[in-house]
């Protein structure tokens, strides 16, 4: 790897995932491995109908010294804003400046299975993460929208240090969405290439400018198969291609047939390659 991208890998955020084909009561091996391993951030998926993201993200929290959990994503169909605020209100609380959630329209299908699938689910997300934001920010609400409908209501305990409210987003409006309303973008694997990241970081960059808001975080999964010879080489590099495109954090995740990021978590931490640093963060393992 030349010094151009070990100074990329330095300045981007790299994170796992614990994939939900896994059952509930691995996660907690997970945490440990990635705590002691120092990886800067593990992510959970809320997908229907495997594992809860906010049960989750509160044991990993409570089980780690050091990581940031992040949620991608809850379907805003299945929450009511409030609670959703209070929800991420109180782990940004417990555990300060430790815990990004992210928001998004959910797989339609899994939606209207449940009987929460909205006629708009554009109109649906921005109301629901503008009202979101606004109660984290310590505001009285009140909004009567097509899907939202606040009458006065404010957080008792609204977090001192605001997460980042992100949003998970494929096409292009839900991106300039993102960009507008939300703190940040949450872009998956499938489309996680260096050219599709590169578009999307503009498009939600140009769209953040246009509301006159900060330059959003972008947060990209990108899916690499466990089972391969030098794996931590080649999750340097994919880390590395993604933050020259605009990722500011990287999240790899291992495929679902192979869905255990145990080989991952040891090859990031193979102290022959240091994983990148931040500020907060002890040393790789001892």
């Amino acid at each position: 790897m030349d010094g151009t991208s070990v100074g990329i890998m330095a300045e981007v955020r790299v994170g796992v995932v614990f994939r939900p084909q896994l059952p509930p009561e691995e996660l907690r091996e997970t945490v440990v491995a990635a705590d002691e391993a120092g990886i800067d951030e593990l992510w959970l998926w809320e997908d229907c109908f495997l594992e809860g993201g906010l049960t989750s993200a509160a044991a990993a929290l409570a089980w780690s010294e050091r990581l940031t959990v992040g949620i991608g994503l809850m379907p805003v169909p299945l929450r009511n804003p409030a609670v959703a605020a209070m929800e991420i209100a109180t782990l940004a609380r417990m555990f300060p400046g430790r815990f990004v959630p992210a928001v998004g329209h959910g797989v339609l299908d899994w939606m209207a299975q449940v009987g929460a699938r909205a006629a708009s689910p554009m109109t649906l997300l921005r109301e629901h993460a503008d009202a979101v934001r606004r109660l984290l920010h310590g505001e009285t609400v009140s909004v009567t929208g097509r899907y939202v409908n606040l009458d006065a209501v404010t957080l008792d305990w609204p977090p001192s240090q605001v997460p980042p409210l992100i949003i998970g987003a494929r096409g292009p409006k839900t991106v300039a969405l993102a960009g507008e309303v939300g703190d940040g973008v949450l872009l998956d694997s499938p489309l996680a290439t260096p050219e599709y990241v590169a578009s999307e970081t503009a498009r939600a960059t140009e769209a953040a400018q246009a509301a006159g808001r900060p330059a959003p975080r972008v947060v990209t999964f990108a899916e690499i198969e466990p089972n391969v010879p030098a794996l931590g080489d080649r999750a340097r590099a994919l880390i590395a291609e993604l933050a020259a495109a605009g990722a500011t954090t990287v999240v790899l995740q291992c495929t679902s047939q192979h869905p255990d990021p145990g080989p991952l978590i040891a090859a990031l931490s193979d102290d022959s390659h240091p994983t990148p640093t931040s500020d907060h963060r002890r040393p790789a393992r001892r």
